[in-house]
């Protein structure tokens, strides 16, 4: 990874801090690069670098602009199952989905199991991941990538749970999910109203095809 292009670094670095965090960033550096924390006063080039890099995570590190607080109450067992992503903002790990949705059942060991499905360019796409609770009840823990974790935030959610609203750590991830394939205008309404009274940005949402 040290000789590849600044901007791929860049590029792997601005993901992570938009998914996870900036600390984030920096142990995937340590973890796949860690030539680059080794500084040796004689490779100019090699210092050069790491400073560069320094101040990109740095950089990288701005404040939340939205209010991501994820509700005060959850009832598990009510909220697993099946779930159709009706809006979410762009990202390249669903670009170009569209009749997405989730599925979310109990493992033995407590730890809920995710399944993410969808069309892209014709063909089903599917991906596995799991997800863990934490000591905020609608705070949780979800992975795709191993041992790495990102919040996942339900910020809204109907008394019936046949909608929510989620969150991420970081304000460049929105989803709406709902029971169904569609949303009625009241619906609509009441999540748009909330995520625009948190901050977001909801002309950035796109709307998938169902």
């Amino acid at each position: 990874m040290l000789n590849a292009p600044f901007p791929f670094v860049k590029s792997v670095v601005w993901e992570c801090k938009k998914m996870f965090s900036y600390k984030f960033a920096i142990k995937i550096l340590i973890i796949f690069a860690p030539e680059l924390l080794i500084i040796n006063t004689t490779d100019m080039k090699k210092t050069a670098f790491f400073t560069m890099l320094v101040l990109l995570l740095t950089g990288c590190s701005s404040a939340l602009t939205v209010d991501n607080t994820p509700i005060k109450a959850l009832n598990l067992n009510r909220y697993l199952g099946e779930w159709y992503e009706i809006a979410r903002f762009d990202h390249r790990f669903e670009r170009g989905m569209e009749q997405t949705k989730a599925v979310y059942s109990l493992n033995a060991d407590g730890t809920i199991n995710v399944t993410n499905s969808g069309i892209k360019s014709g063909k089903p796409k599917v991906a596995k991941g799991k997800a863990k609770l934490t000591k905020t009840p609608a705070l949780l823990r979800v992975s795709f990538f191993g041992p790495f974790y990102a919040d996942y935030r339900i910020m809204l959610l109907d008394k019936d749970y046949r909608y929510a609203l989620i969150g991420s750590g970081s304000d460049d991830y929105l989803w709406i999910l709902s029971r169904s394939p569609q949303l009625t205008e009241n619906q609509r309404k009441t999540i748009l109203n909330e995520a625009r009274r948190r901050g977001y940005d909801i002309s950035k949402l796109i709307w998938v095809s169902h």
